[in-house]
């Protein structure tokens, strides 16, 4: 068994350290106002995220889709120290760097799953590693998903292999009105959550309307069990929230006046230090809505409290009100075709992301899912030729926009991630075919310039400890 071990090790520890709209990154060390130092840790589980090494790059002969709808035929991308450098038509190799002939392929940025709960619900499913849903209270925005994340879960490397997966967000259930923060991560190979940590990415706070929140606490004889229900504890919460944060804001006066004294300071909430952070503009809001009408109350109540909906999530209607979401700067994150499983789930539309790109909001595909993130292409290729059967002809690379720079403008990483543009992070997938084909499947996959995956070599295949098995299995003592 320990050979097998040391094999797999080697495969994967190359190092030893393994817009919509702008949000500001949580730190402790950027304090809310002026020059005030900050009066507690705001982010006291940093990201310990290295990058793993690489060697300077230059892949030719592509079919090149930028992530931004740019298209290039016969065309090259070089990457280096972890960043892109160009990409064009012809470039020049620097000395000593890896050239790969891509002839008949295809490169990509690496793909963005805004929704997904591996790690919180890994494989195997059984009841001792569910840890996505605090269902012990409608309102529990105190819980953080990374604090569940199980970084053994076979699904990150299935989702790395078998779908180009090189970014995900981490995401609490929809049990709960306030479900808890999310995190984003690197799909990395790590010994801890902090180890796969986006370096500076935000955090995020989902939240859920609609049937789920009503269910779950209407079965027990609580508070909500309606959807009024549901709106009130919301409003309720944000009250709650916006006074916490008037208190904190007073005593961080005071602090940086000179005039604080200890007795000053506001009792901690984690519950309302989160809510804080989406008032002040630090945390992004991913929101599980399915129809158009509950998404249309949501947006007036963000108004109501001062604070931004950055995505819906799921969003089945959000045809229904495409232009309301394009006035508001709100994307929507969706499926290709589920459908029918529940009431809210009922009025879908195969078209639904033309019709939003058509109407010129924010879009994208999500999985929400361990097998659908593995596929995540294939579900575009699904929703654009749906599209195109309706008339709505979007080119291929304008659809890659749906799998790349607009998760990311709404998960708060655009500046880094997203696109092939000289300057971002070297996430890239060299496809063996179409992406878009069902019968094409990653090559290789980059993350930040490191090769973390090359389907010619099986030492370069992520196993995790978990799928290498039990002491004293198989003939190898």
């Amino acid at each position: 068994m320990k050979r097998v071990w040391m094999t797999a090790c080697a495969a994967l520890a190359l190092s030893a350290c393994a817009q919509t709209p702008p949000v500001r990154s949580l730190s402790a060390a950027t304090p809310a106002k002026g020059n005030a130092k900050p009066t507690f840790d705001r982010d006291p589980y940093p990201s310990t995220y290295r990058r793993y090494p690489g060697v300077p790059t230059l892949v030719t002969n592509v079919t090149v889709y930028d992530g931004e709808g740019g298209r290039i035929d016969n065309g090259s991308v070089l990457f280096a120290d972890g960043k892109v450098v160009e990409v064009g038509q012809t470039i020049a190799a620097p000395a000593g760097a890896t050239v790969i002939d891509g002839r008949g392929k295809w490169v990509t940025p690496g793909v963005i799953d805004i929704h997904s709960h591996l790690g919180d619900y890994p494989s195997p499913s059984v009841q001792a590693l569910s840890d996505g849903n605090e269902a012990t209270g409608p309102v529990r925005a105190e819980v953080w998903a990374e604090h569940s994340v199980w970084p053994q879960d076979p699904g990150f490397s299935r989702a790395l292999t078998n779908g180009g997966v090189t970014t995900l967000q981490i995401l609490p259930g929809s049990a709960n009105l306030f479900g808890g923060r999310g995190v984003t991560l690197k799909n990395v190979y790590a010994r801890t959550a902090q180890g796969m940590k986006f370096p500076g990415a935000p955090y995020s706070l989902k939240m859920a309307c609609g049937e789920n929140p009503k269910r779950v606490y209407g079965s027990k004889g609580q508070l909500p069990q309606t959807r009024m229900g549901n709106m009130a504890l919301d409003r309720q919460t944000w009250i709650d929230a916006t006074e916490y944060k008037r208190k904190w804001d007073a005593y961080e006066k005071k602090v940086q006046d000179g005039a604080a004294k200890p007795a000053d300071q506001p009792g901690r909430n984690l519950r309302n230090e989160t809510l804080m952070g989406v008032l002040n503009g630090e945390i992004t809001v991913q929101n599980h809505c399915y129809r158009a009408d509950e998404m249309a109350q949501v947006i007036d109540m963000s108004k109501e409290f001062g604070y931004k909906v950055t995505a819906f999530h799921h969003a089945i209607e959000a045809y229904k009100i495409a232009d309301l979401l394009k006035a508001n700067g709100i994307c929507a994150a969706v499926w290709a075709d589920w459908y029918g499983f529940k009431m809210e789930g009922y009025d879908a539309v195969n078209e639904n992301l033309p019709l939003l790109q058509k109407a010129g909001a924010c879009a994208m595909i999500h999985s929400d899912d361990p097998n659908g993130i593995q596929r995540l292409n294939q579900e575009v290729a699904k929703t654009l030729a749906d599209g195109r059967r309706m008339g709505i002809v979007i080119p291929d690379e304008v659809a890659w926009e749906w799998l790349s720079i607009n998760p990311a403008k709404a998960m708060g990483i655009a500046d880094r991630t997203g696109s092939l543009k000289p300057g971002k992070m070297a996430d890239v997938v060299l496809w063996n075919g179409n992406p878009l084909s069902v019968y094409t499947r990653p090559e290789k996959v980059w993350i930040d310039g490191a090769l973390m995956y090359d389907a010619m070599d099986p030492r370069r295949r992520p196993v995790s400890d978990f799928e290498l098995g039990q002491p004293g299995e198989g003939d190898v003592k």
